[in-house]
């Protein structure tokens, strides 16, 4: 294909109307999962502290009420997408109160929000109302035009640009996932899928084969090879359908294991968009039929039947004009060059990327790491000395008066601590957080050091961060944090060779 038709050319919108219809679905039911379940409360009512993300700062969760009432909106904001109803408001106020929610606490981060905004961004920006939605019902009654008019022309096509930017997004993180599995724990060592089979071996049928001793590696090497090929796979033709099964059995197996919420359902769903175009005519056309033989009602279906089995003339080409292809490109490249370098600045710090989580977000390591451990802050008064506050965060002064021992618990949640005992970034702004407090008390200066231990991966535990540096004058930011000490060297224990 030549790059000028990547704009020109137009394909069928069923694909783009039918992904709108299933993402607001899901999504609509995702916010009733939270309000069902009682998350909201956990997550943004119970906690008194919140980890920020670097420049958001400032985003705090509403009152409870208003917690609430934002949960119960994005699930009208899901369906309103969904059939497409003042669509473009929808889906902008969507992307906005979803991405609102996400950034209120790095604690509740998970791969797969993440991955929905970014699918959200891309409706939210894309012509997917123009056809088999409520807003395009209603402009044709506008126009005063009956429904067959625009049927099989221009009106039901789409960019095939659009097309590819969907299928670059999915292809993004199914191959970074498969890249973030290439390391010795995994492939090698079988971990941490070991460490989590373990725990289920009680399942009916599975788990007795999970006790076997060459199960964690086959799943392992099964896991990566399923990431770095799959995407690639559904791109040909002839084993597309094959490829989609298998996307549909590993995603099906992994929500069965391992509690991962409905990041299986939207690569389900995700993935479809590499079918053809044209793909959900023939679902409806296939699915009508069908009823239409068991109901016998030939006069009601045979019409939509045969709408939907109808070939569709190729839309016209339409060609873009030459400042907006170059102001597209531009917005193309770099929202692509955004994807790719995000997952890869992990390169940037050195070290085990799993252990000391710099460029651990937003790079689509998913279920590569099983971290936990213990942290305790120490909390001490600081002598008044004109060198306190020292740019390398060491303590100023001579420690002088009295040492608290400080648990996590006494400012966070059990998910909080937990997500925290293995995040040295989160170690640092809850120290922050701790220092503020105790002044506010009227205890004066104070240092806050860490005593932290953690377990990669089934390794010993070991210290995580330098306990002689006061986390406290420690800046947050991108660069090289030199207070994380270096990951330990030693293959986890109770490794059992092929």
């Amino acid at each position: 294909m030549r790059t000028s038709e990547l704009f020109d050319k137009r394909v069928d919108i069923a694909w783009l109307a039918a992904f709108r219809a299933l993402f607001g679905v899901v999504m609509a039911v995702s916010a009733l999962r939270f309000l069902a379940y009682g998350w909201i409360d956990d997550f943004w009512v119970k906690p008194t502290f919140h980890f920020s993300y670097l420049g958001f700062e400032w985003v705090k969760p509403l009152s409870p009420w208003g917690m609430h009432a934002a949960f119960w909106t994005l699930a009208v904001l899901g369906l309103a997408m969904a059939v497409g109803l003042f669509y473009r408001a929808s889906a902008v106020a969507f992307l906005t109160l979803f991405s609102y929610v996400q950034l209120l606490d790095v604690a509740t981060y998970l791969n797969h929000y993440y991955l929905a905004a970014l699918l959200a961004l891309l409706l939210a920006v894309s012509p997917a109302h123009r056809a088999y939605s409520v807003d395009a019902w209603l402009a044709r009654r506008r126009r005063g035009h009956a429904p067959e008019e625009a049927r099989g022309t221009a009106v039901d096509g789409v960019r095939v640009v659009w097309l590819y930017v969907f299928r670059f997004q999915v292809a993004v993180v199914y191959t970074f996932a498969g890249i973030a599995k290439l390391h010795a724990d995994w492939l090698l060592d079988a971990q941490p899928l070991r460490i989590w089979l373990s725990s289920r071996t009680d399942l009916p049928l599975l788990g007795p084969l999970f006790s076997h001793a060459a199960a964690p590696h086959l799943m392992s090497w099964a896991g990566f090879l399923f990431d770095t090929s799959i995407a690639w796979l559904l791109l040909l033709k002839r084993v597309r359908p094959f490829a989609y099964a298998v996307v549909v059995v590993f995603h099906v197996v992994t929500r069965t294991l391992f509690p991962i919420g409905m990041f299986p359902v939207i690569m389900v769903l995700a993935a479809l968009v590499f079918f053809p175009p044209d793909w959900p005519r023939h679902v409806v056309a296939w699915t009508v039929e069908r009823f239409r033989r068991a109901a016998s009602a030939s006069s009601m279906a045979r019409p939509v039947v045969a709408r939907m089995v109808t070939a569709q003339m190729e839309p016209a080409p339409v060609a873009l004009g030459a400042r907006w292809r170059v102001a597209a490109w531009a917005v193309l490249a770099a929202y692509a060059l955004c994807q790719l370098v995000l997952p890869l600045r992990f390169l940037a710090y050195g070290g085990n990327v799993r252990w000391h989580e710099q460029g651990m977000r937003f790079s689509w390591r998913v279920m590569v790491r099983e971290k936990n451990g213990s942290v305790t802050f120490v909390v001490q008064q600081k002598a008044a000395s004109k060198d306190d506050g020292q740019a390398d965060g060491k303590a100023a002064g001579k420690p002088a008066g009295k040492i608290w021992h400080v648990s996590p618990g006494r400012y966070l949640t059990p998910l909080q601590e937990r997500e925290m005992a293995g995040q040295p970034d989160l170690i640092a702004q809850l120290a922050r957080h701790i220092k503020r407090d105790f002044e506010a008390r009227g205890v004066g200066p104070v240092a806050v050091h860490v005593d932290a231990l953690a377990s990669l991966n089934g390794r010993p535990l070991a210290r995580l961060v330098d306990p002689d540096v006061d986390l406290s004058e420690v800046d947050d930011g991108l660069a090289i944090a030199s207070w994380i000490l270096p990951a330990p060297e030693q293959r986890p224990p109770h490794v059992r060779p092929l």
